[in-house]
């Protein structure tokens, strides 16, 4: 058996255990977001805040900022209670890579590359709800945008989780026309502190 049906057969194996980790990892994640509505709230809040800062009527624009008031306050008391409950989850299903591309069963064999997906997780509710509670008064863009940010920032980490930490940037820009290093810089400072500790590597 020559050494190219040789790589060939390994690389399926690997191809094969890849895809049943990161099957394991969504299926994980999505058990548990599931039971809430994080992800419409964020597509109904997004879609809200491009609308209010298109608003050229300055009173039209302020009644959307209050209308979206509750459902601000309704994905800050959602993903609260959705990461109390991740957090239980066991600290070894949890561990997700650092490496730009996603490796099978790193968190076994390259621990030290691994990061804590759960404080992740909690640092996102902190900056998540730190953005929704600060006062819009005459800063309602400065909020809508710190927000954005702060989701799309979450989001980025529940594709890295799933996936990799390259899909997961690769999708950011897909979907909302950012690049990860703009919505990092936009977060609230203590969220890329804390944030950054942790995927440190």
């Amino acid at each position: 058996m020559d050494f190219f049906v040789l790589s060939l057969i390994a690389g399926c194996v690997v191809y094969v255990f890849q895809r049943r980790d990161e099957a394991r990892r969504i299926a994980l994640l999505g058990s548990h977001l599931g039971q809430y509505q994080i992800e419409k709230l964020m597509e109904t809040l997004t879609e809200g805040y491009m609308r209010a800062l298109g608003e050229a009527d300055p009173a039209r624009q302020q009644q959307i900022w209050s209308m979206l008031s509750t459902t601000e306050a309704a994905l800050c008391e959602q993903f609260k209670r959705f990461v109390t409950e991740f957090a239980h989850v066991d600290a070894d299903l949890t561990r997700s890579s650092k490496l730009p591309l996603s490796i099978f069963y790193t968190r076994r064999l390259l621990p030290a590359s691994t990061f804590d997906f759960r404080k992740v997780l909690s640092a996102h509710a902190q900056g998540i709800c730190q953005a929704v509670n600060r006062d819009a008064g005459a800063n309602a863009k400065h909020k809508a945008y710190t927000l954005m940010a702060e989701m799309f920032l979450m989001q980025h980490s529940c594709h890295w989780f799933c996936k990799s930490k390259t899909v997961a940037s690769t999708r950011l820009v897909m979907r909302h026309q950012t690049p990860y290093e703009k919505v990092l810089e936009s977060v609230t400072p203590a969220t890329r502190q804390a944030y950054g500790a942790l995927i440190a590597g």
